[in-house]
């Protein structure tokens, strides 16, 4: 074989040996012999759970996870696989699934969250590196997970007439974040916002919202039947006469969209209709219905790369069925984008379980849950393939949860 005129420039990131230093053909040198710079930035494109796994290597590594230059360097990375907060029935676990490796982990709660007056701490959002909790009292700490950095967001203020609270959505970037909560009753729907950025340091009053008047959609009879259909205790939608309360995993389900410079946020009514509240405009519209009045389904809201998709799980002739639609503004009707194989569906036929689901980038991930199942499935929107999920096992004990919210393990992100 020929040899090469060209010098070996690999980087090896194994120390070189002593009788390596007078061959003049070994180019190899470790990571600790970069300039800082340059350290940094290789160091903040590795997968963030081998990170906190290598900063116990030298003093080095470590004093890299608090400088700014390298958190600045993590913020230049434009995506991390997500990672999924389980929550379970007594919120007395922190487990996440992460989803690159396919693994279940321990994460331990911020010392905020372990406050006797905070033990009950729900979270209701999330969005890049943070989430948001909420207190029995009904104000919110948002908290990155990581690095466990907590705040108390300032106590609300809010009208008698809308304490009804339908919605609580985030969104974030490294460096601010806004919390937008949607209150009232249909047809009277407000909204308030909590921006990190404001100057005020409070919540902004509250805002109406108009019923959006125009073709954009079919008039919704949701408010006009002489029979109200909620969204019952397992995530069925029934017709009733009368409304009964939602499950606390579905009770603000909800999801925020930003598309040519309009904010609108999408939640679940207790009608069983999906509202879309647009901030910008000021104004809300109701989408036509997805499935017929008489079916039974369990309906859930996600937000995927930008766009509003719902997912769906039905009985119909002695088979379950699990589908992700997505609304047609064009043609305006629902159209069908995905649904999961008979073979993996069918078994949950006559169980009623419930779905809890939240998107990520490209990826849906669904809980199922009844008093005999629960189960959960990720959906990957782009190779189309539906993967069922191992059990989680604590200490030798198999864990269920009811719901999940997603998050891109990121130290850089502040609150």
């Amino acid at each position: 074989m020929e040899r090469s005129d060209k010098p070996d420039t690999r980087i090896s990131l194994k120390r070189k040996s002593p009788e390596c230093d007078d061959d003049p053909l070994s180019n190899s040198f470790s990571l600790d012999d970069l300039p800082e710079d340059l350290f940094e930035r290789v160091l903040s494109r590795l997968p963030t759970s081998t990170f906190f796994h290598l900063i116990s290597v030298s003093k080095r590594w470590r004093s890299v996870a608090f400088s700014a230059s390298f958190k600045l360097a993590c913020s230049l990375v434009p995506s991390r696989n997500p990672w999924f907060l389980m929550v379970s029935p007594n919120l007395n676990q922190s487990v996440i699934y992460e989803s690159a490796e396919n693994s279940w982990k321990r994460l331990n709660y911020p010392n905020l969250l372990l406050e006797d007056s905070n033990r009950s701490c729900m979270p209701v959002a999330s969005s890049g590196g943070l989430i948001c909790y909420r207190k029995l009292s009904g104000d919110f700490i948002v908290c990155n997970p990581l690095t466990k950095s907590c705040k108390d967001l300032p106590p609300l203020h809010i009208t008698p007439q809308n304490q009804s609270l339908n919605a609580i959505v985030m969104s974030a970037t490294f460096t601010s974040y806004k919390i937008v909560l949607i209150h009232g009753e249909l047809p009277n729907l407000s909204f308030m916002v909590y921006d990190s950025n404001s100057v005020s340091g409070c919540w902004k009053d509250e805002t109406a919202l108009r019923k959006k008047v125009d073709d954009s959609f079919p008039e919704s009879d949701s408010t006009h039947d002489n029979v109200a259909y909620f969204v019952s205790k397992a995530g069925y939608v029934v017709a009733s006469g009368m409304q009964l309360e939602r499950s606390p995993f579905k009770q603000y389900s909800s999801i925020i969209t930003n598309k040519d410079g309009q904010e609108v946020v999408y939640f679940l009514s207790s009608f069983g209709t999906i509202v879309a509240c647009n901030l910008t405009n000021k104004c809300f519209s109701e989408y036509p219905r997805l499935l017929p009045v008489f079916c039974e389904y369990s309906i859930d809201v996600v937000e995927c790369n930008g766009e509003m998709l719902v997912v769906v799980l039905s009985e119909s002739l002695e088979s379950e069925s699990l589908r992700v639609w997505k609304y047609d503004e064009a043609n305006q009707h629902w159209h069908q984008i995905a649904a999961m194989p008979p073979a993996m569906s069918n078994e949950w036929y006559g169980k009623k379980a419930d779905i809890n689901c939240v998107g990520a980038g490209g990826r849906i991930f669904i809980c199922l849950n009844s008093s005999d199942l629960y189960t959960y499935v990720l959906y990957d929107l782009a190779s189309k393939t539906w993967v069922e999920l191992p059990r989680c096992s604590i200490n030798g004990e198999i864990m269920e949860f009811k719901s999940a919210f997603s998050f891109e393990p990121r130290i850089e992100a502040s609150v």
